[in-house]
């Protein structure tokens, strides 16, 4: 799976504008969020459709970020770790 394009990171421009209001996060490249100097959040294209990567409490989960209710999923689940982290 490889690593969202340009292309890709335009349908998510909603989802990033999103991302992008969390304080802490800061987005090195667009569409890879990092707080502090540790990688927390990117995106994947492939066949299957677009994906997030967020690391939760050490550990990198995938979430699809297809649908409006998927990427919905994505943000409650990044406030919660933003909240702890």
């Amino acid at each position: 799976m490889k690593h969202a394009g340009e292309q890709a990171l335009d349908a998510l421009e909603d989802l990033l504008r999103a991302v992008r209001k969390h304080e802490g996060l800061r987005e090195r490249k667009r569409g890879a969020f990092y707080q502090k100097s540790a990688g927390v959040l990117h995106f994947h294209e492939d066949p299957a459709g677009l994906f997030a990567d967020l690391k939760v409490n050490g550990e990198w989960r995938r979430f699809p970020v297809n649908s409006a209710a998927e990427r919905k999923a994505l943000l409650a689940t990044l406030a919660a770790v933003a909240r702890v982290g």
